[in-house]
């Protein structure tokens, strides 16, 4: 293991990330003062580092000189390159007259002593930590060569005492907002691809049932309200279409449902229980079923048609999540009685376990594809974690108050 970095985001009912540690080989790279930053509450430059920390690909290089530079003439190449810095960001933070706040950004690289990319980003003052995530995401992208997640949301069930809230934060766990709460259990959600909307399941109605909720306008509408349980929504690729699984047949099956409402259409059929559908980007249905026996996961097309097995190896295989690029599959696996995180490559059906920890449950990619969010438990009560996809950078997220499960990291917002 590399590197182990702790980091703390204390903010009221915020997450704690814990980066428990980090890539073998990290970029050296140093984030100086922004020039102006210090006239905001919020500061610029510690968001950018905590996120690049947070990644476990970078090491963060002190560089505080004692005029912020804002110009590749006013950067100090040669104590950076004694530093054995690689790239430096540099900028400036600029009141607006109509109110808002410009922040300009340069990022160098220091032995070619050239601008590698830049940015100008308006946005209201309240909107200084997602600026500097957009930057962190820059940042990211030119220094690995892989889009940055920085910028995305993530949603989770916290249950604090006898109430359950479907919350939705920043990736680094800030601005928690409670989306829908209630006094009934709330499970299963699920991002559509363009983030505008979740699908959850709620019990409200003292059964479950699959609602889906508008971000923007806050309106929920009652999707799958069939005969006996209606669970686990999976949203299609074009955002037409949910897949759900109901008990009309008597047993658990995997079905569509419109998302503007009407009749379901069956899509698997088996004697055993269908459960856990997700899509992949090629529209196709990857599925949990005890069908052979064993609860292992299988693959059928966006009809029903073709169905076939995809785990072959443990007697239990759970909760698939395919990886938004279609190249790999996240599930649970029970390894010696421990469930854990692991990673099959679609195109080897190579498994790799991730996770050390042994009580995981629903695995969710982040949209570059590169790491997996999932819920696991810590002094008996339910935390979120995250692990990238070769296993080197783990982290923690503990919620400061209440049991947090049932992760779903969204998708870009386009």
């Amino acid at each position: 293991m590399g590197l182990g970095l702790l980091l703390s985001f204390n903010t009221a009912q915020a997450l704690d990330f814990e980066v428990v540690g980090g890539g073998a080989s990290q970029i050296p790279v140093a984030i100086a003062p922004f020039a102006q930053e210090s006239t905001y509450v919020q500061l610029v430059t510690p968001v950018i580092k905590a996120d690049l920390q947070r990644s476990g690909l970078f090491k963060i290089v002190d560089y505080n000189p004692a005029v912020p530079p804002t110009e590749l003439g006013q950067v100090s190449f040669d104590e950076l390159s004694r530093l054995g810095v690689q790239a430096l960001a540099i900028g400036v933070v600029e009141p607006q007259a109509n109110g808002s706040v410009t922040i300009k950004y340069r990022l160098v690289d220091v032995a070619r002593r050239e601008q590698l990319s830049g940015l100008a980003l308006s946005q209201g003052s309240n909107r200084l930590r997602n600026m500097a995530h957009r930057i962190a995401d820059n940042i990211y992208e030119k220094l690995t060569g892989d889009r940055g997640v920085f910028s995305t949301r993530i949603a989770y069930v916290l249950r604090q005492g006898k109430r359950y809230h479907l919350q939705v934060a920043d990736a680094d766990g800030y601005n928690p907002q409670s989306v829908v709460s209630s006094s009934e259990p709330i499970i299963s959600p699920s991002w559509s691809a363009d983030g505008s909307r979740i699908a959850y399941v709620s019990f409200q109605a003292k059964k479950p049932v699959v609602y889906v909720q508008s971000l923007s306008t806050g309106n929920q509408t009652a999707v799958a309200n069939f005969k006996g349980s209606n669970s686990a929504p999976a949203w299609s690729p074009d955002g037409s279409t949910l897949a759900v699984v109901l008990t009309q047949s008597g047993l658990s099956q995997v079905y569509s449902v419109p998302v503007q409402g009407g009749e379901a259409r069956r899509l698997s059929r088996s004697n055993g229980i269908d459960t856990e559908p997700t899509y992949a980007p090629d529209g196709s249905i990857y599925f949990t079923s005890d069908r052979g026996g064993s609860p292992q996961i299988y693959r059928m097309a966006a009809d029903g048609s073709g169905v076939g097995r995809v785990t072959f190896e443990g007697g239990y295989n759970v909760s698939p999540d395919i990886s938004p690029d279609g190249k790999s599959m996240t599930f649970i696996q029970n390894s010696g009685g421990r469930f854990r995180v692991a990673l099959m490559d679609l195109a080897t059906r190579q498994t790799l376990l991730l996770s050390d920890t042994g009580h995981d449950e629903s695995p969710t990619f982040a949209p570059n594809s590169k790491m997996i969010l999932y819920a696991t438990q810590q002094g008996g009560r339910g935390v979120l974690a995250a692990v990238s996809i070769d296993g080197r950078v783990k982290m923690k997220l503990t919620e400061l108050a209440g049991d947090v499960r049932e992760p779903a990291w969204g998708p870009y917002i386009r």
